[in-house]
């Protein structure tokens, strides 16, 4: 099925527009099947969801972003592959993510120039680059202590979070921890785009907890 966007300016503003932004990883699913917590966090109203699988073949990736490929664009909700480039363009993903360690944002660009990149950056050098090479967000992280992904840096805090700000035009998200109590702190330093993994993929009632965490940006 293709992407509900019909090309990146429509990618874009939808972007624009996210609140929560859901990372699924088969690790971090308390044993539920991946596709049963991505209908789920659909039916709880995420307008994205990134698919982050560092332990599965190339194939078994791309058979499952099919997958959710299908499921998101009926529910009019972007979707993102963490690493592979080529997969996402395989599956008309609506964007990529990439690492530090990742194929280069600049490199991506041109092969992909109607894909969102997202690149992980963890200090100011890192942030500023990646928009220079065409990045259309950067991801700042991890700002609190996490177990789904190690880092070289450690957590970087809110402090760099502060720091990179004004360095850059671009949007921004935050992951790294968060939790549901962390919110109103991240609001208070601008954060409004915020990756979670086990916060939602492990919780008893996905749907419930991605409603609870999307009514906090209604109350503000």
């Amino acid at each position: 099925m293709p992407s509900p966007f019909e090309n990146k300016t429509a990618r874009i503003a939808a972007f624009k527009n996210i609140d929560i932004y859901p990372v699924i990883s088969s690790e971090f699913t308390a044993g539920r099947d991946v596709i049963d917590v991505l209908k789920s966090i659909a039916v709880g109203g995420a307008k994205i969801v990134q698919i982050r699988e560092k332990n599965k073949s190339k194939i078994e990736v791309y058979k499952l972003a099919l997958e959710y490929r299908r499921i998101t664009a009926e529910h009019n909700m972007l979707l993102i592959i963490n690493d592979h480039v080529d997969i996402a363009l395989a599956v008309d993903a609506d964007g990529v993510h990439l690492g530090q360690d990742d194929l280069p944002v600049s490199a991506a660009r041109p092969i992909a120039p109607e894909l969102i990149l997202g690149c992980s950056s963890h200090d100011i050098q890192e942030a500023t680059e990646a928009e220079a090479s065409g990045a259309d967000y950067v991801n700042v992280g991890p700002i609190y202590p996490t177990g789904t992904k190690a880092v070289p840096c450690g957590v970087v805090g809110i402090e760099m979070l502060e720091a990179i700000k004004p360095h850059i035009s671009i949007p921004f998200t935050v992951m790294g921890g968060i939790k549901e109590h962390h919110l109103s702190e991240l609001f208070a330093v601008g954060a409004t785009k915020i990756a979670m993994v086990t916060e939602i993929t492990q919780a008893e009632d996905v749907t419930a907890k991605v409603n609870a965490l999307r009514s906090h940006w209604s109350d503000r």
